[in-house]
């Protein structure tokens, strides 16, 4: 059984959020790609991607996750993501990614922890 793939964005006082819930696959990742090409990403803000509806990931899902960071370093932006599957995060640590993204519990962690570090505390 297929999982619906979904992908939506949503500005946020720190950046955008990307949002993927149902299977990333290499059906999929092209969708996700598209939506990170149309981030409207600035300097010193973070992209947050939130993974709390993300089913399957895989290596296609990786390589979106990659390309995301890759446009938010080009923009002088951070990224977080929030949320990641136990599965996911396994697969990133195994594959040495996981020290390329700051993960949080919960994309209010997230939030809170990029407006600390904004306001310099």
């Amino acid at each position: 059984m297929t999982i619906e793939f979904a992908v939506t964005t949503r500005d946020t006082a720190s950046g955008p959020v990307l949002e993927l819930s149902g299977e990333l696959d290499a059906a999929t990742a092209p969708d996700a790609l598209e939506a990170i090409r149309l981030l409207a990403l600035s300097a010193g803000h973070q992209l947050l991607v939130d993974l709390s509806g993300l089913q399957f990931c895989d290596s296609s899902g990786v390589s979106v996750l990659i390309a995301a960071r890759n446009v938010a370093v080009a923009s002088g932006a951070a990224i977080a993501l929030a949320a990641v599957p136990g599965d996911l995060a396994r697969t990133l640590g195994l594959v040495g990614l996981a020290e390329l993204f700051k993960s949080y519990p919960t994309t209010e962690d997230a939030r809170k922890a990029w407006a600390s570090s904004a306001s310099g505390q």
